[in-house]
């Protein structure tokens, strides 16, 4: 088995937090220390995250969380990932010329969720005030921040694009002409103003809950749903198609939106049970790539080793191609997860993992949907490739244009767990809205134009989100949480590190700092929704034999730089309550804090 040099958790009795910006995860515990619980810091953090993080997420993106409350007993999700608007229909978006949903512009749009999301979070499960909460992302968005450097390229690469066709954005990050540089203070005062205000109207109300109600309203009822319905009224931009678009989002659409509360699904795995948001998102290939390995004795296998990867990399070929054809918000569309999450439909698929890597995009067959299986691959294999937008996924491989993702983890003393992956809305996808400091999302762009698969375009049916947090009990305890950032590779690089740590005793850091690899062998969720056939992105500390054995076992590998894919955090309860938390070194930004 190949030697690893184990790294120290950080370890904790009152609280832990982690994210992917140690300004965000020194916020959280803040919130702690101020009499906060796990929801609390969770709220504080992903609202720190929009103001030193926009190129990965902002105000006008989505959320989904898993969380579990000590006082309720239960584990469940926080829907916040928002709907297509009601004008969002394929007949509309085929009259605009368009065959793929553009990564980028107004068309991509859909109904912004985050901000209800978190404030869903702080009234139900929270017991801080709006303005504990708030207060530190004010500060930094009217102060400033260090700002990274991947920001500062971000913008720089788009700084001539911005001027040309988003001059709201090039009067946004580039105020002065110039890109900001490497660790200069960068300042978002529209925003700061933004929240500013919120906070002002909803301290007019008497109460917490009527405060954070009013928060809610503020945002899609108030001053902010007019301003973004007053651009877009307006509004006409390029996107990647070539064209210039304008959006389908209205007042309307904003002012009937509402985050709510889900169960979540679940899968048995030797003594853990892993809980997943629906199949409105890719979570459950998590759970069918653990019933496909059931069958295979991974312990047993050297978890930096060709073996290993090999196995994982074709259980994940089969879990994703079904999730191509199967999955698709369930409010719209029959989705078979007894079937899909079977072990008996499982075992029959695991017999498809051979010796060879697969160059073929498998899913399985499940009756009554032989139709849709056939139409679903007939639309893929027609899919050309192209190259041209701003859009996630994942670090794609550090491109400084790209969008994607960030995700935090919080345990209190108190039991509270909190897994979220916030997402959407970052500084690329569409331009600035005036007055505001904040640009939407471009989530629609995981639709098709093909009517009657699971994924069709449809007024009011939330996209197939890549957004998928997880929270694991051991022996029905909850015990950990963990996630990433990395569009399609989440649920790949979240498998290999929960493989790492339930089959090879490592310990969180250490299976957090092992090296990565991912598949891109299937669809991408996000424009121009390309694919590589039997492609594996590894990094190069796996070492030249291993990759030499891939490659004799058919893989084909793209060789990345050591330390460069996959930025999971995670966090953990032990049953004496001591707790753990560690981060991704990659990137040197994810911070872990314990007291």
């Amino acid at each position: 088995m190949t030697a690893f040099t184990t790294r120290p958790e950080i370890l904790g009795r009152f609280g832990v937090v982690t994210s992917t910006h140690w300004i965000a995860s020194a916020v959280g515990m803040k919130m702690l220390e101020q009499g906060g619980n796990a929801f609390d810091a969770a709220v504080a953090t992903g609202l720190v995250l929009q103001v030193v993080e926009p190129h990965l997420n902002g105000p006008g993106g989505d959320m989904p969380a898993i969380i579990y409350s000590a006082a309720t007993g239960k584990v469940e999700v926080i829907c916040a990932q928002g709907p297509t608007p009601a004008g969002a229909t394929i007949d509309h978006y085929k009259a605009e010329g368009i065959k793929v949903i553009p990564g980028d512009g107004l068309l991509a749009t859909v109904i912004p969720g985050a901000w209800d999301g978190w404030m869903l979070m702080l009234r139900d499960y929270g017991r801080l005030s709006l303005r504990d909460v708030l207060e530190p992302a004010i500060f930094y968005a009217a102060q400033g921040h260090p700002v990274l450097p991947r920001v500062a390229a971000t913008i720089a690469g788009l700084g001539d694009f911005f001027a040309k066709e988003w001059p709201t954005s090039h009067e946004t990050w580039l105020p002065d002409g110039k890109a900001p540089e490497p660790w200069g203070n960068v300042t978002n005062p529209a925003l700061a103003n933004t929240w500013t205000r919120i906070l002002a109207e909803a301290e007019a109300k008497q109460g917490r809950e009527a405060q954070i109600d009013a928060a809610r309203d503020a945002f899609y009822r108030g001053f902010v749903a007019e301003e973004i319905a007053a651009y877009l009224a307006r509004a006409e931009v390029m996107d990647a198609s070539g064209r210039k678009h304008k959006a389908v989002l209205s007042a309307d659409d904003l002012a009937g939106y509402a985050a709510h509360v889900e169960a979540p699904l679940t899968y048995d795995y030797h003594g853990w049970t892993v809980a997943k948001c629906g199949p409105w998102t890719q979570g459950p290939v998590f759970l069918q790539a653990l019933a496909l390995l059931k069958k295979f004795d991974l312990s047993a296998m050297d978890p930096m080793g060709a073996d290993f990867i090999h196995h994982v990399v074709e259980a994940k070929k089969l879990a994703y191609a079904d999730r191509e054809v199967y999955y698709g918000d369930p409010d719209f569309a029959r989705v078979p997860l007894d079937v899909l999450l079977s072990d008996s439909y499982n075992a029959d698929r695991a017999k498809l993992i051979g010796d060879r890597a697969s160059m073929d995009l498998r899913p399985g067959t499940v009756a009554g949907f032989e139709d849709q299986a056939a139409r679903t691959m007939a639309l893929l294999s027609a899919l050309s490739r192209t190259d041209e937008a701003v859009y996630e996924p994942t670090m794609a491989h550090l491109s400084e244009k790209k969008g994607d993702t960030v995700h935090i983890d919080v345990i209190d003393n108190e039991g509270n767990m909190v897994s979220v992956t916030p997402s959407g809305g970052w500084l690329q996808s569409s331009p600035t809205i005036p007055g505001l400091g904040f640009c939407l999302n471009s989530r629609a762009q995981m639709f098709w134009l093909e009517p009657g698969l699971p994924t069709s375009l449809e007024p009011n049916k939330r996209p197939r989100t890549t957004l998928t947090p997880s929270l694991a009990l051991k022996d029905g305890v909850p015990q950990l949480c963990f996630g990433t950032p990395g569009g399609d590779q989440q649920d790949q690089w979240q498998l290999v590190f929960f493989l790492r740590y339930v089959h090879h005793q490592m310990n969180l850091q250490e299976a957090i700092d092992a090296p990565l690899f991912h598949s891109t062998h299937f669809p991408s969720s996000f424009y121009p929704r390309s694919r590589e056939p039997g492609m594996i992105m590894a990094e190069k500390s796996f070492g030249a034999a291993v990759l030499d054995d891939l490659r004799a076992r058919g893989h084909l590998i793209t060789e990345a730089e050591p330390w460069t894919v996959g930025r999971m955090t995670a966090a953990r309860r032990d049953p004496d309550g001591l707790l753990r938390a560690a981060a991704t070194p990659r990137l040197m930004q994810a911070y872990a804090v314990g007291r």
